[in-house]
């Protein structure tokens, strides 16, 4: 309280009056261990992680596409983005399902199933990655004159990639799951891209390439470095916080859980990067650049979504465990507001400044500028639906949430394949903002209709709840 008070007196005395009671309630959500605020902080501190990570992807992106020119710059993007797809997928949802179980765990102090469950995840992770990179590099290998020529080496490098993609996944959950917000993100999207561009920045000045195989292996160095630290910093938390005991495993209750959820996050990825890959099937390297750099800069509206997608899962699954359906709908219901009308903010000013944005990767680049204004209605409409997809996988509907994503991503792949060959970049900008509108559409009707929870910016949330006669104990 203290704090907040030496902060009221800073403000000039004609704004005290009115800012006071904003300036109290940003001090209550810093301080409070409330579950509501605590959620509520963690949104702000992923946001501001976002912000950062927003300025730092951009400005890297820019200084990467300066330094290797539209056609190298084209290659390590798609390259990278099915790494990091492959990469992210390979947990087969095991990472997802830590924070699915973890707040309940804990919630009942079973410190046995916690132990369990995070060493568990760990491990599986990091096999199944294994073996899907080994996969990956034996296709490689055997079938590499049906790739480009230009694609083989980066993509033989970047698989390497994918364990320590993996166990960063989990590492992040873990984290997210206790809400350590800043320990959960930051390795990845403050200081993974940092390293990326470090890196590549002191191979070329050593006189290495400027192409996309210097950039891969400057990102496989900067993986295995970022994973490494953040899961002894994990380590040492985990060990603080629960004494060594007796590990109990309920891994068929997770893998059942963890499985729909590979599914769902699998379509998803696949729904926000499938757009950048078949644009690389199609077109050539130097169109892959000019529109993941179109795609990049509007990438800066997406954090909002994505640090109240991080925000919110802990808050869902504990609500929802507690039997609160009401709770839950008024808690879903701020989550919608927190995504739309920052979206809303936060891209316009993008737009406005879209232009020249482009140009700073090059002159080439200005030529997505009215990719920008298509990619952006998909944007809003996601943003008016909120995290309904958390929402649905946190209250144990991950098999209704895969049909979503299955359909939403055969709509997204349909869309792509047909509007590409018609239109080029502005059919995949199209084909993408098509199918966000989509997912929102049914994500809206799904949530409605199983959890009797209204999942839009401008409605009541729970006014269904309430037409069903709904109460904490009707689960």
């Amino acid at each position: 309280m203290a704090v907040i008070q030496s902060a009221e007196k800073l403000l000039p005395s004609a704004l005290r009056g009115k800012a006071e009671p904003l300036v109290r309630a940003l001090g209550t959500i810093l301080v409070s261990d409330d579950p509501r605020n605590l959620a509520q902080r963690m949104a702000l501190i992923t946001f501001a992680i976002r912000v950062i990570n927003a300025a730092i992807a951009f400005l890297s992106q820019i200084i990467l596409a300066r330094m290797m020119g539209e056609f190298e710059y084209g290659i390590f993007v798609f390259v990278w983005a099915l790494v990091v797809i492959f990469g992210d997928m390979s947990c087969l949802g095991i990472h997802t399902t830590v924070v699915r179980f973890l707040p309940d765990y804990a919630g009942r102090s079973a410190h046995a199933e916690i132990r369990g469950l995070t060493s568990t995840a760990r491990v599986f992770a990091m096999l199944s990655s294994t073996a899907l990179a080994a996969i990956g590099l034996l296709a490689l290998w055997f079938f590499h004159d049906g790739f480009a020529d230009y694609y083989v080496v980066p993509l033989f490098v970047g698989l390497f990639c994918m364990p320590m993609i993996a166990l960063g996944d989990v590492l992040d959950s873990t984290a997210r799951a206790h809400s350590w917000a800043v320990v959960a993100l930051s390795p990845t999207y403050i200081i993974r891209p940092l390293l990326i561009l470090v890196f590549m920045v002191l191979a070329v000045f050593l006189d290495a390439p400027h192409t996309a195989l210097t950039a891969m292996v400057a990102a496989l160095a900067a993986t295995y470095l970022t994973t490494v630290v953040q899961f002894f910093n994990i380590l040492r938390r985990l060990s603080k916080r629960y004494v060594k005991g007796p590990r109990k495993l309920e891994f068929s209750l997770w893998i059942k859980a963890a499985l729909p959820i590979f599914l769902i996050e699998g379509f998803g990825f696949l729904l926000t990067n499938s757009d950048v890959i078949v644009v690389g099937l199609y077109l050539d390297p130097e169109s892959v650049a000019i529109y993941f750099a179109a795609a990049k800069t509007m990438a800066l509206v997406h954090f909002v979504f994505f640090s109240v997608k991080a925000a919110a899962a802990p808050r869902f699954s504990a609500l929802f465990s507690a039997g609160d359906r009401l709770a839950l709908a008024r808690f879903a219901g701020e989550t919608v507001r927190w995504s739309f009308w920052p979206s809303l903010a936060v891209g316009l000013g993008v737009l406005a400044l879209g232009h020249f944005l482009l140009s700073l990767f090059g002159a080439a680049f200005t030529a997505g500028y009215s990719l920008m204004f298509i990619l952006f209605v998909g944007i809003l409409a996601k943003a008016l639906i909120g995290p309904g997809e958390v929402l649905l996988t946190m209250a144990g509907q991950q098999k209704l949430c895969v049909v979503v994503y299955a359909v939403a991503l055969a709509a997204n792949i349909g869309f792509n394949v047909t509007l590409i060959p018609l239109f080029g970049l502005t059919g995949a900008a199209a084909a993408t903002a098509g199918a966000m509108i989509v997912e929102a559409l049914l994500l809206h009707l799904v949530v409605r209709r199983k959890l009797s929870i209204i999942l839009f910016a401008f409605a009541n949330p729970v006014q269904a709840s309430l037409a069903n006669g709904m109460d904490r104990h009707d689960r």
